[in-house]
């Protein structure tokens, strides 16, 4: 591939440092239609808390959106409010990429039609394919846009991928990044290996997606006996949609540790990782295998006035049973976590 497919030298740069990506919802009225005020207001609200980037049509901005004709129009929406608020283009735009390659190509050319930087492959429509097809569907998608491997976790619809294809994986030289999120740690550890073994650690930036384990991604090094050492540089998450503003925070944070090579890692910090992680289960729905995930963070943003209601594209997908009391019991524990003030503040402009 060439060099002039791969993104301007500044959002690569930027992407290699690290930055916070949130996954971004899909706001929707009470008849199921989408919002575009609050859609746009989510925009405004990510780029105004310090994000350097936004995943869109991704599976936090649900899947369904291909089938409701919302594709196009939503990642248009949010292009459009990313220029309206970054002249200088300096926010990195990931569009999320599903399906069998057919429909995978096509998306792509719609991203980068509408002039994001990367594509965010999801494998879960290829759960029976082999380390060779599924390489060659990727690479496909690599000669229209530069990718962001993903490592989707299985119980959201993403399937196991062996060490093997993250090795083949690399070898695309329109790889710029892999969010990481299976949420385990020895698939974790398997893919920033194979980063490390490939040699292209410095080139190929590896992202979080593990909302199970957020700070402590970013806090460690991954060191397999041969001197040499990768790490987390930032993070796209779909537990970074809510309380933007202290995840620029804590991102700032585990990076001033590692950079000041604090050790051990100062207890404050541990202790917030812990909080986070516990939090996280409550917004996406742990207790029921993530299935409230989605309304989860909807509910979130709902009470910050972000949002109307919970609505999803699913009339049967909300809250699971149980799981509005876990919220309000992480929210009342751990009222640091939350950026409410700061989006009280702003909202109206958001909104206007």
């Amino acid at each position: 591939m060439t060099a002039l497919a791969l993104p301007p030298a500044a959002i690569l740069e930027r992407l290699r440092q690290g930055v916070v990506i949130p996954a971004h919802p899909l706001a929707l009225t009470g008849d199921r239609r989408l919002d575009e005020r609050r859609q746009r207001a989510l925009t405004r609200y990510y780029l105004s808390a310090g994000a350097g980037g936004l995943a869109v049509g991704v599976h936090t901005t649900q899947f369904a959106i291909r089938e409701a004709g919302l594709y196009r129009p939503v990642l248009e929406l949010a292009a459009e409010t990313i220029a309206e608020r970054d002249p200088s283009e300096s926010v990195i735009r990931v569009a999320g990429i599903v399906g069998p390659t057919g429909q995978a190509l096509a998306e792509a050319r719609i991203a980068v039609d509408l002039g994001y930087h990367s594509g965010l492959v999801s494998p879960g429509a290829h759960q029976s394919a082999s380390v060779d097809e599924l390489t060659a569907h990727m690479r496909a998608v690599s000669e229209i846009i530069p990718l962001f491997g993903f490592y989707l976790q299985p119980a959201v619809g993403g399937r196991a991928l062996e060490p093997a294809f993250w090795h083949r994986l690399l070898e695309i030289e329109n790889l710029i990044a892999i969010k990481v999120a299976p949420f385990d740690r020895y698939e974790t550890q398997a893919v920033a290996r194979a980063v490390l073994e490939s040699g292209r650690a410095d080139d190929v930036a590896l992202y979080t997606g593990n909302d199970d384990h957020i700070l402590l991604d970013l806090l460690t090094p991954f060191d397999f006996g041969t001197g040499s050492e990768t790490r987390f540089v930032g993070g796209l998450l779909g537990q970074w949609a809510v309380w933007t503003k202290r995840a620029v925070e804590h991102l700032d944070a585990c990076r001033h540790a590692v950079g000041e090579r604090q050790s051990p890692v100062p207890g404050t910090l541990l202790n917030l990782a812990t909080q986070l992680t516990d939090a996280n289960a409550a917004i996406f729905d742990v207790a029921n295998r993530f299935a409230g995930s989605i309304p989860g963070i909807h509910e979130i943003l709902r009470r910050q006035g972000l949002l109307t209601g919970r609505w999803c594209l699913d009339s049967r997908e909300d809250l699971s049973p149980g799981q509005l009391e876990e919220i309000d019991r992480v929210c009342k524990a751990y009222p640091h976590l939350a950026d409410d003030t700061f989006v009280a503040e702003h909202l109206d402009d958001w909104l206007a």
